[in-house]
């Protein structure tokens, strides 16, 4: 055999003693604690925030070196999903647009974005409304019905005061959407002291952190696929925004955080 393949016999039966190498003998060590992080965060973490979890592991590797071990191993993250559009209504009375893209505040209940989308089943569509606390990116309220009724959004903003017990008032952004600027949202806002601020019409933008949350549970959770039933479907979504993304998801606006672990870093609870 030595012969055939022209190697040292010495050689030869080192390494078939011991046919990998330390580095690849590491590597395989590190690919079975990164499949442990990629099936944990559902198939939707990259090199990066891997990387975070096994460095709080205790791993020792760089960032490059796990990029290119999930490369190898033909491990990427969930990418692609484009956002379905639907036209808005048109509201009563459009609010100024008080927010103006200032996506970054310094205090938790300050400025609250909300926005709707819709998740396919075979029973008819679900709707999903959202209330997102700009400072620590965490869904503080939420809602899913059947129709894009008014009652909605007022339910998801019902859970996010119930939650948060603001004591002073809070900016709430939106698009431009009827359910926004209908007389019902409008006294709800003033009674609960919040502020509306809209949207410049056809401006995704003005609305990008609410935009990119949804452009995430689409490619992340649903990826493009059709619930059975509108029940299955809650409980999925349920699933992704209270045990996943609250609660353990990394987002780079947060050092890498949850949106749970920044809070409880910053309020010491």
């Amino acid at each position: 055999m030595c012969r055939v393949l022209k190697v040292n016999r010495s050689g030869f039966y080192a390494w078939k003693k011991n046919p990998l190498s330390k580095r690849a003998q590491e590597n395989a060590q590190i690919l079975t604690d990164i499949k442990q992080s990629y099936v944990e965060s559902g198939g939707i973490y990259g090199s990066p925030r891997i990387h975070k979890d096994l460095k709080e592991a205790g791993v020792a590797c760089s960032e490059n070196r796990v990029a290119k071990i999930m490369r190898n191993a033909q491990l990427k993250s969930a990418r692609g999903y484009r956002k379905p559009r639907f036209k808005a209504g048109k509201p009563t009375i459009a609010a100024p647009n008080r927010l103006e893209q200032c996506f970054n505040v310094d205090e938790a209940d300050t400025a609250w974005v909300t926005d709707i989308t819709y998740i396919r089943t075979y029973e008819g569509w679900l709707y999903l409304a959202v209330v997102i606390d700009l400072y620590s990116r965490a869904v503080v309220g939420w809602s899913m019905k059947s129709t894009m009724a008014t009652e909605i959004v007022l339910d998801a903003l019902l859970m996010a005061v119930w939650r948060r017990h603001p004591k002073h008032p809070i900016i709430i952004h939106s698009d431009q959407g009827s359910q926004f600027g209908s007389d019902d949202f409008a006294r709800w806002c003033k009674e609960h002291q919040l502020i509306p601020s809209m949207s410049r019409r056809g401006n995704c933008y003005d609305n990008a952190v609410a935009e990119s949350f949804f452009s995430n549970l689409k490619k992340e959770r649903v990826r493009r696929k059709i619930y059975a039933t509108r029940e299955e479907a809650r409980s999925d979504i349920f699933d992704c925004i209270e045990v996943f993304y609250n609660r353990k998801r990394r987002h780079s606006h947060l050092n890498q955080m949850s949106p749970l672990a920044f809070e409880q870093q910053q309020f010491g609870s």
